[in-house]
């Protein structure tokens, strides 16, 4: 198991690497830079003092070997556009938002997710499953950004239950915190929660067909026992894959639920940076999602061992 953990993480790592590299060659390959397209037509001699003072007149592979260099070091550079902040500080306050509202996102859409998919699958074809069908069928075909409109219209414009947009740190106070994330976390989890709580109805409907579950109900143990103790437990298995790859694209594809409530987390960042052709910051948000869907997927397959102890990974 441990030579397996020390090749994912290796394997990993390349993948990074491999990302990272050709993120940076691709916005290269776009035509001019970002300071002629701010300043080539009011002043291109200020255009050019910026362009060397930030490299971008050296070839290519030059850039990439001082950038790879620093970046190795943890120096991501500086942003090029405004402010001139460093990148690492940009993504540092960044990420806990977008971490607290993948975080708040993934809990939610979980706990209704796998409550509705277990009720669905011990009570099939009743009046609940069909509910919990049309619920989830509902979810999939709401885009986030227009549920996440619908959330603001109700419950802050009309009804003043909660907060339309931004954000409030944890230090300012748990509820400012929590009610700032209600309805962002509502719009980006519901998707997710509609598809594990399919996953989970399927998964749980063909564990509930085989011999050793009609074992364990012969031997009289309660209802409650066979499903929770014995069923969900195997019928996790393909939902962790599920779920694994939800949180990797919450923490990445919540550009869309941060803009809409205006919420300076890492997807804005991101949208910005390109849409200012600020290349610092992309490489840094781009690094950092990489390297957070990359981890995500290693941790999803050590789980496996953890909830089946019949998975065993060879080196």
């Amino acid at each position: 198991m441990s030579r397996y953990i020390v090749k994912r993480v290796f394997y990993s790592l390349v993948v990074i690497w491999a990302v990272a590299t050709l993120v940076f060659f691709m916005l290269r390959a776009v035509p001019g830079d970002p300071f002629r397209a701010m300043l080539a037509d009011v002043d291109p001699e200020a255009a050019e003092v910026l362009r060397r003072k930030f490299g971008l007149d050296r070839p290519v592979y030059v850039q990439y070997v001082l950038w790879f260099a620093r970046a190795l070091q943890g120096d991501l550079g500086n942003s090029i556009y405004g402010s001139n902040v460093a990148v690492s500080r940009i993504i540092r306050e960044a990420f806990p938002r977008t971490m607290a509202l993948a975080g708040f996102a993934f809990v939610l859409s979980l706990t209704l997710a796998i409550s509705a998919g277990i009720i669905s699958a011990v009570k099939k074809h009743t009046w609940l499953d069909h509910t919990f069908t049309f619920a989830a069928f509902l979810g999939l075909s709401m885009p986030d950004f227009w549920l996440g409109i619908l959330l603001i219209i109700v419950f802050a414009v009309n009804l003043h239950w909660l907060p339309a947009i931004g954000y409030v740190p944890l230090s300012k106070g748990f509820w400012p915190w929590l009610s700032h994330l209600i309805m962002p976390a509502i719009a980006a989890g519901t998707p997710f929660s509609a598809i594990i709580a399919r996953m989970t109805r399927s998964a749980m409907l063909e564990v509930l067909k085989t011999d050793y579950i009609k074992v364990a109900r012969a031997k009289g143990l309660t209802e409650r026992a066979v499903i929770f103790v014995h069923a969900l437990k195997n019928a996790l298995i393909p939902v962790v894959t599920v779920m694994g790859i939800a949180f990797a694209l919450l923490m990445s594809g919540t550009v869309i639920v941060e803009n809409v409530f205006a919420i300076q987390g890492l997807g804005r960042v991101l949208i910005q940076g390109i849409l200012n052709r600020d290349y610092p910051v992309v490489q840094g948000a781009i690094l950092v999602v990489s390297v957070i869907f990359v981890f995500t997927n290693l941790l999803v397959d050590i789980l496996y061992t953890m909830i089946d102890p019949r998975i065993r990974y060879e080196g």
